[in-house]
């Protein structure tokens, strides 16, 4: 079984003054930290290369927002919806998404480090050639979601949905999924050696390595 290992939660301070997001405009560099932002509408926002540090977003619509090369280092984000938006090479450090829509967000390049997805609906999420440190999914919803090309090291997916989930090119070695569930998901089976699966699952993946498993 894999060890569980210690993650780095999010670093908040206690009193933060609420914030308009609006006011990352006014710095000379796009920069944004020590505050909370609640129930605010930031669709189709543009920013490149902005950087967030010990932020609270609560009920806060992200969607379609573009944020290439985004630099997060303590954030949070609860119940906010990030439908399409666009995380692409960035660096993400002691983030935690709770209860979000994160359908179709792109974080392909990027580095993941102590980063919790907890009971999120991440369907057709993009992680292509990202990298992933001290990573747990919890109760999330997976489906569809892209993990090619990615480098996984002490990452957890916990009870989540994993169908149709892409892994081509991604070692599985000591990723446990053995209680997560999917009908079919993509990974070559060179992958999946050191792969942590249930019995039920290990049947499945017998047609992979041409084993025949007789009842």
């Amino acid at each position: 079984m894999t060890k569980n290992f210690k993650m780095e939660a999010p670093k908040i301070p206690a009193r933060l003054e609420s914030a308009n997001f609006q006011d990352v405009y006014y710095e000379e560099d796009p920069f944004l930290s020590n505050c909370r932002i609640e129930t605010a509408r930031l669709d189709q926002e543009e920013i490149d290369q902005l950087v967030l540090s010990k932020i609270v977003f609560k009920n806060v619509s992200f969607i379609g927002a573009s944020f290439p090369r985004v630099d997060m280092t303590d954030v949070v984000f609860e119940n906010c919806d990030l439908s399409n938006a666009n995380f692409r090479e960035g660096i993400i450090h002691r983030v935690t998404f709770k209860e979000c829509k994160l359908m179709g967000v792109d974080f392909s390049e990027t580095n993941l480090v102590n980063v919790t997805f907890d009971e999120c609906l991440a369907n057709m999420t993009d992680f292509v050639e990202a990298r992933l440190k001290q990573v747990k999914f919890i109760q999330s919803s997976l489906q569809h979601a892209n993990y090619a090309e990615c480098k996984l090291v002490k990452v957890k997916f916990d009870l989540c949905d994993l169908n149709e989930i892409e892994f081509t090119q991604t070692i599985l070695k000591g990723i446990d999924i053995s209680n997560c569930t999917y009908t079919r998901i993509n990974v070559s089976p060179e992958n999946l050696f050191g792969c942590e699966v249930s019995p039920e699952q290990a049947i499945g993946f017998a047609s992979l390595l041409g084993l025949k498993v007789r009842e």
